[in-house]
């Protein structure tokens, strides 16, 4: 068999392997970033949440699918198969295969081509296909466009997630206060949060008369009042930003009165100003 018709009837065997024979529609999807500047931090820390694997690869070699047997892709884009070789793993067990296959959509130009990816490198964020030296990519942005420096900060990202006492994922709140002090405006606010792997996380307020409101968050049983909030841009940060809910659940907050409820609710606010947005 000749060899290009060897790599469509392969891809053809990844997209019914990854999609069960079913057209695939998100997990495939991913697309080549044209950021100049590469996704920020946000976006590298989803992705490494979601990859068991993360790999830098160099395209070998791409086809591109029959529109037929990828009737989910639209006429903007296209679905390559591609060959790859595999120049690093940053996450993952080891004991990769050397040259991978994978499939992912990429847009069109203007004139309808496909663009050449043959030779360029990109990071992966992947989970192991069901045949060997194949991998699923997680999301449609999974194929990043590599450069040393989004390499960097995708090592340091992974290096948080996988180190002992990482930040669990938020589930949700468990159950907020406030208690007020002896004095006018003294007062201090817990937040009990909800994970997924049931480790503790709080978030204290505390406000002191004559004093700025200070806050820090908690990865212990026991709330230390010398911590400090979490930096931008760091697992913890990123937990909290872009996992904590716009306001407390009504169920979860169990403050003695209506009104300290709302000291409760002003001081949450607080902290989601000092998080600021996830981006």
């Amino acid at each position: 068999m000749p060899h290009a018709l060897k790599s469509l009837a392969a891809a053809t065997a990844l997209t019914i392997a990854i999609s069960g024979g079913f057209p695939i529609v998100y997990a495939a999807n991913a697309q080549v970033s044209s950021e100049t500047e590469g996704p920020g931090y946000v976006a590298l820390a989803r992705l490494a949440d979601a990859a068991p694997q993360v790999l830098r690869v160099q395209v070998k070699k791409t086809t591109v699918v029959d529109p037929a047997r990828a009737p989910d892709v639209a006429p903007t884009m296209a679905r390559l198969f591609v060959e790859a070789q595999v120049l690093n793993l940053i996450r993952g067990k080891q004991g990769v295969s050397e040259s991978i296959r994978y499939l992912v959509d990429v847009p069109r130009n203007a004139k309808g081509n496909v663009p050449k990816l043959k030779k360029q490198q990109f990071l992966l964020f992947a989970r192991p296909g069901t045949r060997p030296g194949e991998v699923q990519l997680v999301s449609k942005d999974a194929q990043v466009a590599w450069t040393a420096a989004t390499e960097q900060q995708v090592r340091t990202i992974v290096t948080e997630l996988v180190s002992t006492g990482a930040p669990p994922a938020i589930k949700g709140i468990r159950e907020a206060l406030h208690v007020r002090g002896n004095l006018q405006g003294e007062g201090e606010t817990q937040v009990f949060l909800a994970t997924s792997t049931g480790d503790p996380v709080s978030i204290t307020v505390l406000r002191r008369p004559g004093l700025a409101a200070r806050w820090a968050v908690s990865l212990t049983e026991i709330v230390d009042e010398a911590a400090a909030p979490p930096k931008r841009n760091t697992l913890l940060w990123y937990r909290l930003a872009c996992s904590l809910p716009r306001e407390i659940p009504a169920r979860a907050l169990v403050s003695d009165t209506p009104a300290d409820n709302d000291l409760a609710r002003r001081d949450y606010n607080f902290v989601l100003e000092q998080l600021g947005p996830c981006r």
